[in-house]
């Protein structure tokens, strides 16, 4: 089982809200770009970061990049004072993220679809949505995939 898998077993059984995006959205409608984390959008309801808190507790959730002794309590008081977190655990890193540019949970959940990714079944935003939220984003590694994606939209159209 992969990392990314077994965090979408989490996901999936702990019942979070949450919108796949980024590297492994794009790896799902065939980018051949690899990706090394795996990019959540999550819904900031209250139950929904209690979810969420609880799920991600077995998983040892720090900071990514931040000194190892600073202190740091992934729960759910956290997630209501913060907004985007950039975390290592033990599944590997995983961004969770309440904002990108380009809309939250609430703004995007319309523009989703549901997939089957590593036998897992996740929410994971549109095609079309993704290439908008990768010009959004103003990266230079957003718009060097931004190419081969709109390079999918239009395979997928002709079908």
């Amino acid at each position: 089982m992969t990392k990314f898998e077994k965090i979408l077993e989490l996901l999936e059984k702990a019942d979070v809200d949450y919108i796949l995006i980024g590297g492994l959205a794009a790896t799902a409608f065939g980018s051949s770009r690899l990706t090394t984390d795996i990019d959540l959008v999550y819904s900031r309801s209250s139950e929904n970061r209690k979810k969420i808190s609880e799920m991600f507790s077995s998983l040892h959730p720090h900071l990514r990049g931040a000194p190892p002794n600073l202190p740091f309590h992934f729960d759910e008081r956290t997630l209501f004072s913060g907004l985007n977190f950039t975390l290592s655990t033990d599944l590997g890193d995983i961004d969770l993220l309440a904002e990108v540019p380009g809309g939250n949970y609430e703004s995007l959940k319309n523009d989703t679809i549901d997939l089957e990714i590593f036998g897992q079944k996740c929410k994971c935003i549109g095609l079309k949505k993704l290439i908008e939220l990768k010009k959004a984003s103003g990266r230079p590694k957003d718009f060097e995939a931004i190419a081969e994606l709109q390079a999918i939209l239009e395979e997928q159209n002709k079908l």
